[in-house]
């Protein structure tokens, strides 16, 4: 018995009262097979976690000192939530606003999300049992596993952890192949007769969701293109391109053209626009011109205000870099909470919008793009820590995510008013008075190897609440009510789960809570 405790630390705990409570909401009639397999994932996931952390040889999987290595973490977050999601849902089937089409296609994501995730741990479980001989590709059966494995392992050689790892990679296998459903099945509507395609595979998309999709896709993949080109034009010219100029020029042309033409053309196949995508964004801007403009011009004037105040603090005061990354968070806030009530579906395209120029700035700064890229490296330096890596700088994206991907999924039926808040709650006010009171006033330790205390816990659990409080009465007019039984278990679970976990906060917390929320 003692041995068994010994091996349920507190992150492992959290995660399985998580779980427990997710399972406990699931529907027996329509989702009995989906809760056992989140099961029996959850089992193989602490399996081995526990075989990684008993083989310190495994230098690949590293962990943080003191801390687990996030697998069963990982493991289970995006399918618990996908699952969270059905659940809502079929609260929402007997009353006709979901139809049993999108249910099948939410369960088909899971599916897809789970088989992911199952082949990466398989893989890898592969790899703890070959090591110290010859590795052999694992045959696992379906194509995401390979795309799944070689996502992981790039992430480990990017000085990611295993359960970030896992949870980007099981998100980016998701969302792209969603992406390339879509696309195949549009293909196929040119040469089979639509009779023939079964509805569930037919899902109408928003135009919203479209164009974010493709182009977050478009630019992920853009690296890859860049590549190829600079090779092209190296073995046409039997020279490498030395000028700093030369490859500029090459990658703004590259990029202008996927930007307003190739990533364009690809949502119109896919969504059948009937103009320009990117003149459709102008005219959806432009259909309230006074309220998506002035919120604009408030976003621009805190970013400028925010950020000038920050750099200047980083550069001449003592003030530590956690404590000075959560004032983002502050400002999170003060950006989101505003157009969440009053422009939910603007806030969901400027979401994507930052999240395409943030990877274009990254894409720059990493491939050191003249004249930006040393400007923009000096200026994310002075934010970076111990999480980020050598090679890229996550925080930022992480953030914007985590703000960003609980409003994206309570697109269409929510019944659950503070669901698009969770990422906001959570990181910009939970976490942040988390991180200042218990840096100021913590004495109480969680663990002897953490820097996390009670007293900073209880702040950001205290801070929560009291913004849901303050929240709920201004959401009234959803018609939806917030149990708030449910609601305190949810706020209190995602803060133990950010006490404890040592993975990337900012990645977990959001769709934890978020999770709970659903339910």
């Amino acid at each position: 018995m003692a041995s068994l405790l010994s091996l349920l630390n507190g992150e492992r705990a959290v995660v399985f009262f998580l779980l427990t409570r997710i399972l406990y909401s699931a529907p027996f009639s329509s989702l009995f097979f989906e809760s056992f397999a989140l099961s029996l994932l959850a089992l193989l996931a602490l399996f081995l976690e526990i075989s990684l952390q008993n083989s310190p040889s495994l230098i690949t999987f590293r962990t943080r000192p003191g801390a687990s290595s996030g697998t069963l973490l990982g493991a289970v977050t995006l399918p618990a939530l996908m699952l969270s999601k059905l659940i809502q849902l079929s609260r929402g089937l007997p009353l006709a606003q979901v139809t049993p089409t999108d249910f099948q296609y939410e369960k088909l994501l899971y599916w897809a999300a789970y088989m992911s995730c199952f082949s990466v741990l398989l893989f890898v479980g592969h790899f703890v049992q070959q090591l110290g001989r010859s590795i052999l590709v694992v045959k696992l059966g379906f194509a995401s596993a390979v795309l799944s494995a070689l996502g992981y392992i790039a992430l480990q050689l990017g000085d990611s952890y295993s359960g970030e790892g896992l949870l980007v990679t099981v998100g980016l296998t998701t969302y792209a192949g969603d992406m390339l459903r879509s696309t195949l099945m549009k293909i196929m509507r040119h040469f089979i007769s639509s009779e023939v395609i079964s509805a569930q595979y037919i899902i109408k998309r928003s135009e919203i969701s479209t164009i974010i999709q493709v182009y977050l896709l478009g630019l992920l993949l853009f690296p890859l293109i860049l590549r190829f080109c600079l090779q092209v034009v190296d073995r046409c010219t039997k020279s490498r391109i030395q000028s700093e100029s030369g490859k500029s020029i090459l990658f703004f042309t590259l990029l202008v053209i996927s930007s307003t033409a190739v990533i364009p053309l690809w949502a119109q196949f896919v969504h059948d626009f009937q103009v320009h995508p990117l003149l459709w964004v102008f005219s959806f801007v432009f259909s309230e011109p006074f309220k998506r403009l002035s919120l604009c011009m408030y976003w621009v004037g805190v970013i400028c205000v925010s950020v000038h105040r920050f750099y200047n603090i980083s550069k001449g005061s003592k003030v530590e870099r956690i404590l000075l990354r959560k004032y983002y968070h502050l400002m999170a806030v003060a950006m989101f909470v505003p157009a969440l009530i009053l422009q939910p579906n603007f806030l969901n395209l400027a979401f994507g919008a930052a999240l395409a120029v943030f990877l274009v700035l990254e894409i720059i700064r990493v491939w050191r793009i003249w004249p930006l890229g040393e400007m923009i490296h000096g200026f994310m330096n002075a934010f970076t820590d111990h999480r980020d890596s050598d090679l890229l700088v996550v925080s930022h994206f992480s953030l914007l995510l985590g703000c960003a991907l609980p409003m994206w999924m309570s697109s269409g039926f929510n019944d659950r008013p503070l669901a698009p808040f969770a990422g906001i709650l959570s990181l910009g006010i939970g976490d942040t008075m988390a991180s200042m009171v218990g840096h100021k006033y913590g004495v109480l330790r969680w663990s002897k190897t953490g820097k996390k205390t009670i007293e900073g816990t209880a702040a950001g659990i205290t801070s929560v609440m009291a913004a849901c409080s303050f929240l709920l009465p201004l959401l009234a007019s959803t018609g939806y009510i917030q149990n708030w039984s449910s609601l305190i278990v949810a706020v209190i679970a995602s803060g133990l789960l950010e006490a404890y976990t040592a993975q990337l906060d900012n990645a977990f917390i959001p769709l934890a809570f978020y999770s709970l929320l659903c339910l």
